[in-house]
């Protein structure tokens, strides 16, 4: 309901300017034309055609409804209409700036030749002989080209009132198009988000899984330990479950938290410098690693992290691929270069008893991307599994 007695308004107005200009006009020929001495007969003659002037502006006025529909037809009617009815000037401005709006120059060609036309018959014709205008100041030659001005003025103000619709429709598309494409950034951010937050999960649980499973599957097949060796592999299976289950709930915490100003503030992410660590938990784990390299300083905390996040990786696939083979961890980088991580093992002599290959590397992978480095891992020509990744050292 609203919106109908708005579009409602939006009408009216315009029809009421209309009406005011035609009787405003109505007013001033009436005065001037009753200013001028007359007879009685000629009093009669300029009173019917008074009457008759304001019935056919009235009658335009109701021909408006028409310019939505038959732009052409309503300019053509309220035009013919103005041959003898000053009254019907304003609703034939409104026909033809309507008519303008729609930026065709044939029906303007047509409106114009009506209009123009029936300026001449008016000011030679109509005017001298029932208004009895000679000598009143009308000019027979100046009001046809003002009527030309009229309709100039006409046009163009329907040309203006169709730009300006473009250009509202036009920010009106934008405003929409923005608010898409806000929607999609912040749809792809969420999708980012979410496989950062997979990725992260998969990296912080698949490290004390795996040696869960793999003292899991010691116990399965070891006939041989006594009970005190027994409950050290239980001791660390309950241990690794334990923190597994912790790291989980820090990473859901970050989760559930959804960036609320109440919300705890997020854990450190480990770094290189928590490698002594990782490496320790995989030599108790019952792996044999070898570390390559020393410490490399001044590193920046983001390219540090994700060296760890490889490194942990790394680990985790070879023991599930390469049970018991030996590991080699190599670090090198020169400050302001390059960071390359390198992590080695020899190929198992089959199949590993864990499950199948997860996305681990293909999220190290998007890791090293994201860093502006690169990750390649496969077999090599010596029998070896390597994974290297180059990192750009970006401070």
């Amino acid at each position: 309901m609203p919106e109908l007695l708005l579009r409602l308004g939006s009408r009216s107005w315009r029809h009421l300017l209309a009406a005011v200009v035609g009787v405003a006009l109505w007013c001033a020929q009436t005065a001037v034309v009753l200013s001028g001495t007359l007879t009685p007969a000629q009093q009669d003659v300029v009173g019917a055609a008074l009457v008759l002037d304001f019935a056919v502006g009235v009658a335009a006025l109701a021909v408006l409804p028409l310019r939505r529909r038959h732009p052409l037809l309503a300019a053509c009617l309220t035009g013919a209409a103005c041959t003898v009815s000053v009254a019907s000037m304003g609703p034939a401005a409104l026909a033809v700036a309507s008519l303008a709006t729609r930026r065709r120059r044939e029906p303007l060609v047509v409106a114009a030749s009506v209009f123009l036309a029936g300026a001449v018959v008016s000011e030679f014709l109509y005017r001298p002989g029932f208004l009895f205008t000679e000598g009143s100041g009308f000019e027979p030659a100046s009001s046809v080209v003002l009527s030309a001005v009229f309709f100039a003025a006409a046009v163009a103000t329907g040309r203006y009132a169709a730009t300006r619709r473009a250009l509202v429709r036009s920010l009106s598309e934008r405003a929409l198009t923005a608010e898409r494409e806000q929607a999609l950034t912040a749809r792809v951010a969420r999708d980012a988000e979410r496989n950062r937050i997979a990725r992260e999960m998969h990296d912080v649980l698949a490290h004390r899984i795996s040696m869960v499973t793999l003292h899991a599957g010691a116990l399965s097949y070891r006939d041989d330990l006594d009970r005190a060796q027994t409950a050290e592999v239980a001791h660390t299976i309950q241990e690794n479950a334990r923190l597994a289950l912790a790291e989980l709930r820090e990473v859901l915490g970050v989760l559930r938290s959804g960036g609320a100003a109440d919300a705890s503030p997020e854990p450190p992410q480990p770094t290189l410098a928590q490698l002594p660590a990782l490496l320790a938990d995989a030599r108790e784990a019952g792996s044999t690693v070898r570390f390559d390299g020393g410490e490399v300083p001044g590193l920046p905390e983001t390219l540090s992290r994700t060296a760890f996040r490889i490194v942990q990786e790394a680990l985790t696939n070879a023991r599930r691929h390469a049970p018991g083979e030996p590991v080699v961890v190599r670090l090198a980088g020169i400050a302001d270069d390059v960071l390359e991580v390198e992590i080695s093992n020899p190929l198992g002599p089959g199949p590993g008893t864990a499950s199948a290959p997860g996305v681990g590397l293909l999220g190290l992978a998007e890791r090293a991307e994201l860093a502006g480095g690169t990750l390649v891992h496969g077999p090599r020509p010596d029998g070896s599994f390597a994974v290297t990744a180059r990192l750009p050292w970006q401070s």
